[in-house]
């Protein structure tokens, strides 16, 4: 018989991790307006396309920034710019732009995941960032060690709503896909974790709205700060 009890936790990182606005929404403009290289018309264009409202300096839902990976963002601005670089070249920038984005986290992060931990929990990442961009936002908040597990969409597992970096994530903890949990802000991680076979916790630090997370979760909670107490309503 499976072992379903808990004993893993997979975490989304942006949105999740870190509270998405707060991170992306600054990074998002930066970028957008580097790349208009100070032309104010090919700007307002790039942030119509990338789902960026400059006024309110926020991200809006359906926004191509909150889930894709950086080839596809890449992919989806390359045809406006007025010299493209190679596809690439593009994703190398979005990558290293991403290095020097002011994260925020959506809670303090080093006692939760101590929390966890303290509690036998194996902990991972999957996101749709880069690996490499990955290690550096969780080392410059000081919890890349918390982590037994991480992957981006360039490890070779494949990319979320895709189950590939969860069920890599089970099988290097040594782990029955239903004795993880996934937590995310996006339909793209809960949709993923529904397909790899692991219970999911929605939470609202990204774009989507309750009503958009609860369908594909057995909860939705307001910050992952509120997994323990989570936890412990369930015996874990």
């Amino acid at each position: 018989m499976t072992d379903t009890s808990l004993r893993g936790v997979i975490f989304d990182k942006d949105g999740t991790l870190y509270d998405f606005q707060r991170t992306w929404a600054a990074f998002a403009g930066t970028f957008l307006s580097d790349l208009a290289k100070g032309d104010p018309a090919l700007f307002d264009l790039l942030s119509h396309v990338a789902g960026y409202d400059p006024d309110a300096r926020r991200l809006l839902p359906g926004s191509v920034v909150i889930a894709e990976t950086p080839a596809a963002i890449a992919e989806l601005l390359l045809p406006f710019l007025p010299q493209p670089p190679a596809l690439s070249t593009l994703v190398t920038d979005i990558n290293t732009a991403a290095l020097a984005a002011p994260l925020c986290p959506a809670v303090p992060l080093a006692p939760l995941l101590d929390d966890l931990r303290g509690r036998g929990l194996a902990l991972g990442v999957a996101t749709n960032d880069a690996e490499g961009p990955a290690r550096a936002h969780l080392t410059s908040t000081g919890v890349l060690d918390r982590f037994d597990f991480i992957a981006g969409y360039d490890s070779g597992h494949g990319a979320k709503p895709g189950p590939g970096q969860l069920l890599a994530f089970a099988d290097a903890a040594g782990l029955h896909p239903s004795q993880v949990l996934m937590v995310g802000d996006s339909a793209h991680d809960l949709v993923a974790g529904r397909a790899a076979g692991m219970a999911t916790v929605g939470v609202l630090t990204g774009v989507a709205g309750s009503a958009d997370l609860a369908p594909l979760a057995d909860a939705v909670l307001p910050n992952i700060g509120g997994l323990p107490a989570w936890l412990d309503a369930r015996g874990r």
